[in-house]
C-alpha cells in the first residue's frame, strides 16, 4: 500500500509538472518558413517592375534575399492571426546598407531596404482598411512614427535606421495590437495579411536586404 500510494503522489508530480511546462508554453503562429526555403502561400505584388526575391544561405541557414533597383514589388500572404492568442510579430532581418539623402515623409521618398506590414482588411468597407509598416528607416529616429505619403491608411514605424548596424542579423519583437491601438486608437482581434517588400523605385537606388522566418507568439 505504501509504494501504491508513493507511485501515484509521483505520478501526480509529473502530470502537474507537464501540465505547467504546456501552459507556459508561448504559443506560435508561423507565418514565413523561409530558413526551409519554403514561399507556401506567399504572392506577389508589383507596384513598378520586380524586385528579385531569392533563397541564398547566410551563416549556415537560409533566408530571403531581395534585390531592389528602382524597383518597387513585395511579397505577401494573407492570413488570420489571433491577436488575443499571440499578438508579438517576430521577425529577423539583415540590410547591406540603406538609402541616403531621401524624405521618407514624401512620396519622393518612400523607399526602404525592408519593410514588414501588417494588414488589418475592412472588406467591403475598404476605406476602414489598416496597416502599419514596419521598417529599417533611412534616417527618421528608432521608434518614431508618421503617416504613409500615400495614405492615411498606413502608418510607419522606424524599428531599426540608419547604417550602423548594416551587415548584421538583427532580430525583432513587436506587440503589433498594442501598436494599432496606438497609432490608429483601434482595439484590434486579427490581422489579415502579412507582406514584405524592398523598394527603391522613388529613389532609383540599389538595395539589397535579407528577410529572417516571421511568426507571431504570445510573450
Amino acid at each position: 500500500m505504501v509504494v501504491s500510494y508513493v507511485n501515484g503522489w509521483r505520478a501526480i508530480v509529473v502530470i502537474t509538472l507537464l501540465m505547467v511546462s504546456i501552459q507556459g508554453k508561448a504559443e506560435e503562429r508561423l507565418v514565413a518558413h523561409f530558413s526551409a526555403g519554403s514561399l507556401h502561400e506567399w504572392q506577389e505584388k508589383s507596384f513598378v517592375g520586380h524586385t528579385r526575391y531569392q533563397f541564398v544561405t547566410d551563416v549556415g541557414s537560409q533566408s530571403l534575399e531581395a534585390t531592389a533597383n528602382g524597383t518597387a514589388s513585395g511579397l505577401f500572404r494573407e492570413i488570420t492571426v489571433d491577436l488575443n492568442k499571440t499578438p508579438y510579430l517576430n521577425w529577423s532581418w539583415w540590410v547591406d546598407g540603406v538609402i541616403q539623402g531621401n524624405d521618407e515623409k514624401l512620396k519622393s521618398g518612400d523607399d526602404y531596404p525592408v519593410r514588414i506590414y501588417v494588414v488589418v482588411s475592412g472588406g467591403f468597407f475598404f476605406w476602414r482598411t489598416r496597416a502599419i509598416n514596419y521598417v529599417w528607416s533611412n534616417s527618421q529616429p528608432i521608434d518614431s512614427h508618421w503617416r504613409n505619403a500615400y495614405t492615411r491608411r498606413a502608418a510607419m514605424v522606424a524599428v531599426r535606421s540608419g547604417a550602423q548596424q548594416s551587415g548584421q542579423w538583427v532580430s525583432e519583437k513587436r506587440n503589433v495590437r498594442e501598436d494599432f491601438r496606438r497609432l490608429f486608437g483601434n482595439d484590434i482581434d486579427q490581422i489579415d495579411a502579412v507582406a514584405i517588400m524592398s523598394d527603391s523605385d522613388n529613389s532609383g537606388a540599389q538595395v539589397r536586404a535579407r528577410y529572417g522566418d516571421i511568426f507571431f507568439s504570445s510573450q
